[in-house]
């Protein structure tokens, strides 16, 4: 699998804002950054909560 061309990118750039418009970007990329850092709180919540269990079961 290789990564897109930056021409391919440009081009998805340029479909995403003639479909969404200019005012609509900020809010999804603030959607999309808030559901990334959800993604890894999620991740390392779940990976102290192994270790916590660990501890109780170990004291």
């Amino acid at each position: 699998m290789h990564f897109p061309l930056p021409w391919q990118l440009i081009l998805i750039l340029l479909i995403i804002l003639i479909l969404f418009g200019a005012s609509k970007l900020p809010e999804i990329g603030k959607g999309l950054g808030e559901g990334i850092r959800n993604f890894k709180k999620a991740l390392s919540g779940e990976e102290e909560n192994k270790e916590a269990q660990n501890k109780k079961e170990e004291g």
